[in-house]
Parts: C-alpha cells; structure tokens; sequence
C-alpha cells in the first residue's frame, strides 16, 4: 500500500495525475476579484506535488503529457476545421502576420538580454522555449546542440525551460486580461459569433443514429496520419530539419480533414461540434497540465535556487511581445477579444491559454479557438526554427 504513494510504477502516476487534476479543478472554481485561474491551477498542483520529492515515471508521464495534448489539438482542430478557411477572409491573413511579428520580437528581445545580462545564449534558448510553452521547440533545439557536439548544452536547455515554463502559462492569462482592461473591454457588449460564415451540410445523407455511432473513427484516423505528417522533417538548410512534431501534425490534419469531411458530406458539424469533441478536448488538456506539472516540479525548483533570474527574463519574454502585438490588433485592427484570447494562445502554442478563454467565452462560442487554430501551424514552424537558430548563433 506505502508503494502507491512512494513508487514509480503505474498507479502512483495515475493516482497523482488524479490528484493534481481534481485539486486543480476545485481550486481553479475560486475567483479573486471576479478573476479565476481555472484549469490552470491543475499544473500548480502538479507541480507542489512533484517539488515535494514525489518521484514519478518520467517516461510515463511524457507519454500520457504528450497524449493529452494530442487529444487537445485534434478536437481544437475538429472544431474549427469546418470554418478554418473562411476565417481568413475575416482576418486570417493580418492575424499570421500579427503572429510572425509576436515570434521576431521574442527572438530579438532573447537576444538583447543575452547580450546586456551577459547570459549564455544556449540558455537564453531554453528559457524562450519554455516562455513560449514550445516543447518541440526546446527538443529541436536539443537535438541541435547534440548534433553539433554539445550534449551537455541539452540539459541547461531543458533547465531553462523548466524554469519558464509555469510563468509562462500564468504570464498569458495575465496578458489577456491586462489588456481586456486597457482596452475597456465589455465583455456583455462583444460579439460571440463571426457572421458570414456558413456551412453547407447533408444532415439527411446519414440517419444520426449511424452518424454518432461510426464518427468517433475519423478521430483517431486524424491523430494516425497527424503524427505521420508532424514527423515528416523539413530541410530548411540548418544543422537539423525542422518538424511540425506530435501537436502540430494532428491539428493541421484535423482541421483539413475536418473541413473536408463536412464539405464532401462524409460527416456534419453536429459531431464536429459536439459534447463527445468538447469532452475530448477538456480531458485532453487536463491531462496535459497534470502531466507538466508532475514532471517539472523538481526541476523547477532547484533551477530557481541558481538562476533564479532566469524566471524575470521568462516573464519578460512572455508578456512583452503579446502585449505590444495583441493591443495594436484591438485598438487599430479592431479585432473579437474572444478572437485575440485565441490569437495570443495560438501565437505562444499555450494551451492553457485557450483553455482560460474558452472558459470567459459564452458556451457555444467558438471564436477563441478559431483564433488559436488560424495562427497555430505557422507560430509552431516559426518557434521551432527560431529555437534552432538561437542555439545555432550561439555556437
């Protein structure tokens, strides 16, 4: 019995997962001046449990971490598939080019303080990956410093990473709502939905019976091929090619197929949209947050002991950029707060942070994760190329 609070074995690392993730839950339902963290609080758990010595499988852990998330994108993607496109004659175009300028202001502002703060730019490298929430950035830029001889450098890597990463995710929340109070937000007063946005269905072509009963496949064919396609490498002329990885590649599938399937009638948006989706995709960050939490809480706190201004250059890096990019997009662009919400998610690749918006988002608003989806793909190549390429000039 002692063994199932104290091993390494599989019920130890389901019991804490529970735990951090029920904790979190409760807790995240307390709201200090009208203001909750929500699931958030299910990685803080996580983590107070890990930084009190309890040691877990770590391979286990990364296991169940990374299919949360698979299971996250590919019911972001599923959701938002069927209008994904359109979105892009409502600002889909601006918003990528709002994301790509969000991306180059966190590399020069890593760099800037590597230079003035006279830090190793290999672990500037680290703890951008973590202020962005980008683990397949920091594992692209692993393999880098690996590949050029520097297995060492992986580990300051992953330490600067652990150190930014629970910030980070705190660090976005913050910004949504440092911002929704800049701009004046009236949150009775936005809109919820994107008008002009239809989508042709044959609801008659399959009797809902058979619809609800076959459509779960699509879902697991979707992750099949995503983790195809997130693994296919990408020679963009560096040192290592670069990867969608196992969250990029099932949500750009997800939402092509998704869009295909409702355009050609193979299944509608009752089931794209529906509570079994919804279902999948809360479970699938919650297991996320738990499995981060879990398995950084250790590392976190004995990084911070040494570099513990590595945690201010995080939070800088996390807020800066976001902050400058998403108020020029509500100011002069004039863009859907719940939309933006999204937009800073997507353009860190933070879950947590969709997760937050859609729980401020009136039920059956999607706008936050059209946001999130419509920026995604190209932030996720963005980040994993500017990680190599800080790791790159520091060599």
């Amino acid at each position: 019995m002692y063994n199932l609070f104290t091993g390494s074995g599989v019920g130890p690392c389901i019991l804490y997962l529970a735990i951090s993730i029920f904790l979190g839950l409760l807790l995240g339902k307390i709201k200090i001046a009208n203001i909750s963290l929500g699931i958030t609080w299910v990685l803080f758990v996580g983590i107070i449990i890990s930084a009190l010595c309890v040691t877990l499988n770590n391979n286990m852990l990364h296991i169940i971490k990374e299919f949360g998330l698979i299971l996250f994108v590919t019911a972001v993607g599923l959701q938002v598939g069927p209008t994904f496109f359109n979105s892009f004659k409502k600002g889909g175009l601006a918003m990528n080019l709002m994301a790509l300028t969000n991306v180059a202001l966190g590399v020069v502002i890593t760099y800037i303080i590597a230079k003035v703060a006279n830090q190793s730019l290999t672990d500037m490298a680290g703890v951008y990956t973590g202020a962005i929430t980008n683990t397949p950035g920091l594992s692209a830029a692993q393999q880098a410093v690996t590949d050029a001889g520097d297995p060492d450098a992986a580990n300051r890597l992953a330490a600067g990473y652990a150190v930014a990463y629970p910030l980070a995710v705190v660090g976005m929340i913050m910004t949504c709502l440092v911002i929704k109070a800049i701009c004046k937000v009236d949150l009775s007063k936005e809109p919820t939905t994107e008008t002009n946005i239809s989508i042709k269905t044959d609801k008659a072509a399959t009797p809902t019976s058979q619809r609800h009963k076959s459509n779960i496949i699509p879902i697991f064919i979707f992750i099949a091929i995503g983790i195809v396609v997130g693994s296919i490498p990408i020679p963009v002329g560096m040192s290592a090619p670069i990867k969608l990885g196992l969250a990029g590649g099932p949500l750009v599938v997800s939402i092509i197929g998704s869009w295909l399937g409702v355009k050609q009638g193979w299944f509608d948006t009752e089931f794209t949209d529906s509570h079994g989706v919804w279902m999948l995709r809360e479970v699938g960050i919650l297991l996320f947050l738990a499995g981060v939490g879990l398995g950084a809480g250790g590392v976190f706190v004995e990084t911070v002991k040494i570099h513990y201004m590595w945690v201010v250059y995080g939070v800088i890096i996390t807020i800066v950029p976001p902050m400058i990019v998403a108020t020029f997009g509500r100011l002069v662009l004039k863009m859907n707060y719940y939309t933006l919400m999204g937009f800073i998610g997507g353009s860190h690749t933070d879950p947590p942070t969709l997760a937050f918006a859609n729980n401020i988002a009136p039920d059956g608003c999607k706008l936050p994760n059209t946001g999130y989806a419509t920026v995604y793909p190209l932030t996720m190549f963005l980040r994993i190329f500017t990680a190599q390429l800080l790791v790159l000039l520091a060599m």
